[in-house]
């Protein structure tokens, strides 16, 4: 401004005089500077985006209370590889039992399986928080911490006063994480190198990862978008974070610096069809990055649809992603896209290497075992524990316990004949469904005689072997209720044949709804092999019949679901404007009208499928019905079949269905399980009434009875 206006001085032929010529120097100079300084703003702004960048990755733990005079919890969190990690703090919020001794009581903090902290609790009796700082050096990819210590209640010189007792517990909450600082390594053009970028925990946690399709989008397309988010989805391992699917002319995909675009090559915006070879496309789809004005693509299209979805089948595939350093990928009819099927086999190894456990008192380590969605565990399954431990223990007194989720099993004492090679078998609850996920808990109580005291905190010590194992026996899911779902919609942990009617066009509401649904099926599906096929009008009858259906959307959108009202457990009103009652909730005119539901109900056009409904008179609630059904915390909550979700964000539950699993066939096999000590009792008893008269008839045939009685009526 200050350059135009001294040139406009000047050609106005205004002579200024000395100090003026001065004057307007000054002032050139200071523009020409300042013009410099503008000119300088894009590395400047490059070097900001170098600055140090923070990110708090809370713990996947609940509020855990360990008790006993020794405890000890284990955490984990993961460092993105593209970070130069600068800090790391771990902040705990805890707290300890009021009774505790703060002179001997105390917490020590281990990573990776080096102790690098210790402290002693302060004298407060409520809540704690306590930041520390990690040495770099101990940080890894994956990071496991261990907090370990005692809690005493008497300060005591002899080990007879140091007695386990209810009041030795250090409760640790929710909400403790790690904190990062780090500056972050720019993306390169390998599509491996965008891949971990768009994947990594901060860049979804700060919005900046978006898959864009056309605005309106055909079917083949959004399956394909549908199969890059499950592949991205079953990577995640926050809570609560999720890769929206929307379009391009969105406020959240123009704010991302990470985009995954998937679209046909006719549907693509022309710079990204200027960056892909056109004579290449015509047998083949195309995967390759881009970058412009700051923003990272990775463009994935084909001129053919199915090419487009198996290009998208790579992208669920993060071995393949990984593994790719090209910034150009080539998709053929004949590239295997696939990830390994995943059948379940009926043994799950419990450790990949040797668990070795330090220390006396009570010692601990915890796995997690997971079935298939579909599944849960049947009767007759086994947990084997195969270990080791030290010699100098008090035999007498110590000995290991299995657990599962938290109740206890079976336990058995140490001996000093099996110090190089014991095992313990436990037979898991009959009668007990588990679910399809729990956890196995091996604790050792390692005592040492009263004569024989060591200050080593390495002895005792106990060693799981890495060849124990759950056998786990396991049966299919018969019930047709959101504590299962998405049972049916998965089979051997990838898509059962999926239909998907959509709304003829599709808002933005739409996208997220679209995103919620298939962010928790992702989460549970570990193979890309299944089908997701969408529908914009009805599907063919044999479609139905051989589909787990999902229909979302308002009624004037999908005729489809104005077809199904009948069937629906909150039905539309006959013009399709808001919800009616009915026998589980009165619902006034207004509200009915500002509501959103999730029904799951038993298909009507074939008794062994599903069918999950999602919809309100307005699109926006149908979105909101659809938060409830998008991430595991949130579906945990729900036991019926049956969803409602208002603008105040209350949400209820409900069940409808007398019968919950899927066939009647199931139901009779169910009813015969439950008695059938009764039915073997009854059959027992028909036997011997028919052995009694077969007797009689015998005995009076042999003593000419029959044959007199015959002779008499003659």
């Amino acid at each position: 401004m200050f350059v135009n206006k001294f040139f406009i001085n000047k050609q106005s032929g205004i002579k200024p005089n000395g100090i003026s010529k001065w004057f307007f120097w000054l002032i050139g100079m200071l523009a020409l500077l300042i013009g410099m300084g503008s000119n300088l703003s894009c590395p400047i702004s490059g070097q900001a985006a170098n600055n140090l960048q923070t990110y708090t990755q809370p713990f996947q733990n609940s509020t855990t209370t360990l008790s006993g005079d020794a405890v000890e919890v284990n955490m984990y969190f993961i460092k993105m590889d593209y970070w130069q990690v600068k800090k790391v703090t771990i902040n705990l919020n805890f707290q300890i039992s009021q009774l505790a001794n703060r002179e001997t009581s105390d917490i020590t903090l281990s990573l990776n399986g080096t102790k690098f902290y210790s402290f002693r609790p302060k004298k407060e009796t409520g809540l704690q928080t306590r930041a520390i700082e990690v040495p770099l050096r101990l940080i890894q990819g994956e990071n496991q911490l261990k907090i370990s210590g005692q809690i005493l209640n008497k300060k005591g010189q002899q080990s007879s006063q140091l007695v386990q007792t209810p009041a030795n517990w250090l409760t640790i909450y929710n909400g403790a994480n790690a904190n990062f600082e780090y500056r972050l390594q720019p993306p390169t053009t390998a599509i491996k190198s965008f891949y971990a970028h768009f994947s990594g925990t901060d860049t979804i946690a700060n919005a900046n990862s978006v898959i864009t399709l056309p605005h309106q989008a055909s079917n083949a397309e959004l399956s394909a978008g549908m199969y890059a988010l499950t592949g991205e989805a079953r990577t995640i391992t926050t809570e609560n974070t999720q890769i929206p699917v929307t379009t391009a002319d969105t406020a959240v995909a123009k704010q991302a610096d990470y985009q995954l675009v998937i679209a046909t090559y006719q549907h693509l915006p022309k710079v990204f069809q200027q960056q892909l070879d056109r004579q290449r496309l015509r047998e083949h789809a195309v995967i390759k990055t881009y970058t412009h004005d700051g923003k990272h693509y990775l463009i994935v299209s084909a001129f053919n649809t199915k090419l487009l979805q198996k290009a998208s089948r790579f992208i669920a595939n993060q071995e393949l992603m990984q593994e790719t350093v090209a910034d150009t990928k080539y998709i053929s009819n004949s590239t295997q896209t696939f990830t390994s099927e995943l059948q379940y086999g009926g043994k799950k190894q419990l450790t990949t290497s040797d668990d070795y456990l330090t220390g006396a008192k009570h010692q601990s380590s915890t796995y997690f075992v997971s079935l298939p969605v579909d599944r849960t565990n049947a009767d007759g399954s086994k947990i084997r524990i195969h270990f080791r431990y030290a010699k100098n223990l008090d035999f007498k007194r110590s000995l290991v316990t299995v657990y599962v989720n938290d109740s206890a099993l079976g336990s058995k004492r140490l001996t000093a004949a099996r110090v190089n090679n014991d095992e313990l078998t436990v037979s898991l609850p009959k009668g007990k469904a588990l679910g399809h996920s729990f956890t196995i808990r091996v604790a050792f109580d390692l005592e040492m005689s009263g004569a024989v005291q060591s200050d080593n905190a390495q002895t005792p010590w106990a060693l799981i072997k890495a060849d124990s194992e759950a056998t786990i026996k396991s049966k299919p899911v018969a019930a047709l209720l959101f504590t299962n779902y998405p049972y049916l919609f998965l089979k051997n942990a990838t898509f059962n044949h999926i239909a998907v009617v959509r709304p003829r066009t599709l808002t933005s509401d739409d996208f997220q709804t679209l995103t919620n649904i298939f962010n928790l099926i992702g989460t549970y599906a570990q193979s890309n092999t299944g089908n997701i096929q969408f529908y914009t009008h009805q599907p063919s009858k044999t479609v139905l019949k051989n589909s787990n259906v999902i229909a979302f959307g308002t009624p004037a959108q999908n005729a489809f679901i104005r077809s199904l009202n009948s069937k629906l457990y909150f039905k539309y009103n006959r013009h399709f404007t808001g919800f009616l009652s009915n026998e589980k909730l009165s619902i006034e005119k207004t509200y009915g009208q500002n509501i959103g539901t999730a029904q799951l109900l038993r298909s009507p056009y074939n008794q062994r499928a599903g069918l999950l409904v999602v919809t309100a008179a307005k699109s926006s609630d149908v979105y909101r019905a659809s938060t409830q059904i998008n991430f595991q915390r949130n579906i945990a909550q729900y036991q019926g079949d049956a969803i409602v979700v208002d603008h105040d964000n209350n949400h209820y539950n409900y069940r409808f269905k007398k019968h919950k699993t899927v066939n009647d066939g199931v139901n009779a096999k169910t009813v015969i399980q439950k008695n059938s000590k009764l039915v073997i009792y009854l059959g027992i008893a028909l036997l011997i009434v028919v052995i009694i008269l077969l007797a009689g008839f015998l005995i009076m045939r042999k003593s000419g009875l029959l044959e007199r009685k015959g002779q008499h009526h003659e």
